[in-house]
């Protein structure tokens, strides 16, 4: 981020060993290290324009007598909890164990603990109060919306209430976004199929009104529309993310088609695992018979045989990014801009694409 940054002194306590705490100011320390208050601000808050030495013999000092901050003051002192929200309900409750937002996740979690942040999970079960009520009661910072039905009132709440956000795949005029570059990620998937020879391709999508489909679809048909090729309409099946059961019906109503498709796409990497039952079921073999791609590039993906041909998103920085926009938001909000921020992915070509052209 360019411009200066503007962080609170934290007010730090000292142990006096009689069970009671005495508060102190940065001063103490400034005066015990030789140096300004504003260098022993900078080394306890990880600023970068403090030589390392510095940062260093301050830290030590701090840790030698016994000195730790104290949050409640700082955020009385600064009018910030320090606390950030994370919003994430999914239809498919994968959570935590999906590989793409595990890795969302704690790009929000690394960023923002390394700014001073802490993370709290927005409580999206047995709930009795809102979305944004919670953020409210829990005196969050900003709020980082991973997944979630963006179209539900209780998030739009979220979206244009007073607390800051930052949204992940999907975009609202009034926050700023961050999110894989979908278009270009569709259109290097559907390219190399080409290239392998492929005319009839077939694509499974997730559901249609999230912002991720809206903007794959849309490449997936310019993408093909520039290289000539038909798409019929019955090759484009309407899914959803994470479902390989749907995905696995959905493969088998293409490939009962007189004129079935020789590539399909999928959704996502889980969703490919589906249709692959659906190969393996009627005896054929991928890519021999058919040929498939999905979307993610989780692990996963590239352990099996044949390794998936996928589009890898870099689904860590991803989090990354949301929270260090999130975060200048919070400290900077006379300066902050709506942004929409797009990450490159990356294209594996894998194993799961055929070779059909003609030698």
């Amino acid at each position: 981020m360019t411009g200066v940054q503007t962080c609170a002194l934290p007010i730090l306590t000292k142990s006096t060993g009689k069970g009671v705490d005495t508060m102190v100011s940065m001063r103490d320390i400034a005066e015990k290290c030789s140096v300004s208050v504003a260098t022993v601000s900078k080394a306890l808050n990880n600023h970068s324009d403090i030589s390392e030495e510095t940062r260093k013999k301050i830290r030590q000092t701090a840790s030698d007598m016994g000195y730790y901050p104290n949050s409640a003051a700082r955020a009385l002192k600064t009018n910030r909890s320090y606390n950030i929200g994370v919003l994430m309900n999914d239809r498919a409750h994968s959570g935590l164990t999906h590989e793409y937002f595990s890795a969302v996740l704690e790009g929000v979690k690394v960023e923002s603990e390394s700014r001073g942040y802490d993370i709290t999970f927005i409580n999206t079960h047995n709930r009795k109060m809102t979305y944004y009520e919670h953020c409210k009661y829990r005196n969050l910072d900003g709020v980082v919306i991973a997944c979630a039905d963006f179209e539900e009132p209780e998030v739009q709440e979220v979206v244009n209430g007073a607390i800051p956000s930052v949204t992940i795949d999907y975009i609202f005029n009034n926050c700023t976004s961050v999110s894989s570059d979908n278009v270009k990620g569709m259109r290097e998937l559907v390219q190399y199929v080409y290239k392998m020879g492929h005319r009839k391709i077939a694509y499974i999508h997730g559901e249609s009104n999230s912002e991720v489909t809206k903007e794959r679809l849309a490449s997936f048909y310019m993408t093909l529309e520039e290289l000539d090729v038909d798409v019929p309409d019955e090759y484009v099946k309407s899914s959803e993310y994470l479902n390989a059961v749907k995905a696995e019906k959905l493969t088998n109503e293409l490939l009962n088609m007189t004129d079935a498709p020789t590539c399909i796409f999928y959704p996502d990497d889980l969703s490919y695992s589906g249709g692959f039952n659906a190969i393996k079921s009627r005896g054929l073999k991928v890519p021999d018979d058919i040929s498939m791609v999905g979307y993610d590039g989780i692990k996963l993906s590239q352990i099996l045989n044949p390794k998936l041909t996928t589009v890898e998103q870099q689904s860590r920085k991803i989090g990354m990014l949301a929270a260090r926009e999130l975060i200048a938001c919070v400290e900077n909000p006379k300066t902050a801009l709506v942004k929409r921020v797009v990450v490159d992915g990356r294209l594996l070509e894998g194993e799961t694409v055929k070779d059909i052209r003609q030698k």
